[in-house]
């Protein structure tokens, strides 16, 4: 296309949208017309035929050469568990402990248990200071207004939303068998 047309073009699509009747559909229709102009398309090279069916010929020897070699099973010795591993007899003797090593290690218990307790302390008695400075303001807003009082007992759940874990820093006990759990079998089992 020409240049010229491609400017009378745009004027005309200017004057659509500069008119009194301001619409967005004359602006995408002015939009789409200015999408449908481009240049001329480039010419397409030439391919050359004998490189063509080189490359057709050498993809049929692949293939040939993907159904002749014949498909590969995954080894059963993989996944059989050597028998010295299946030994029940075999266990980890736990590791013997000179004297001081073991006294070091109670008194390490002991000083962690003092820690722990003495921090458990101190939060309920944060706790019990917070509690008591409640109340005694709950009988001061008794005192004043009883429809405050009242509005101040209502609960609001959505103010401290409780989460809950259990004892994380506790020594763990020594006699404690863990249990296998659950388990899907998602093995892949190959024929032949």
């Amino acid at each position: 296309m020409s240049n010229k047309f491609y400017i009378y073009l745009l004027q005309i699509c200017w004057t659509i949208c500069t008119t009194k009747h301001y619409l967005i559909s004359s602006i995408l229709k002015c939009h789409y017309a200015l999408c449908l102009i481009r240049a001329e398309p480039k010419k397409k090279k030439k391919a050359d035929p004998r490189r063509e069916l080189q490359l057709r010929e050498r993809l049929k020897k692949r293939l040939k050469k993907l159904e002749k070699v014949p498909s590969q099973f995954i080894p059963i010795e993989d996944f059989i568990t050597p028998a010295k591993c299946l030994d029940e007899t075999r266990e980890r003797s736990t590791p013997k402990l000179s004297f001081e090593e073991s006294e070091g290690r109670a008194l390490l218990l002991k000083e962690w248990s003092r820690y722990k307790k003495k921090q458990h302390m101190a939060e309920v008695q944060a706790i019990e200071l917070a509690l008591k400075a409640q109340r005694e303001a709950l009988e001061e807003l008794k005192l004043e207004s009883e429809e405050l009082y009242q509005a101040a007992l209502m609960q609001d759940p959505l103010l401290f939303p409780f989460t809950h874990e259990g004892p994380a820093y506790t020594p763990p006990k020594t006699d404690y068998e863990a249990p296998d759990g659950k388990f899907n079998d998602i093995t892949k089992v190959y024929t032949q």
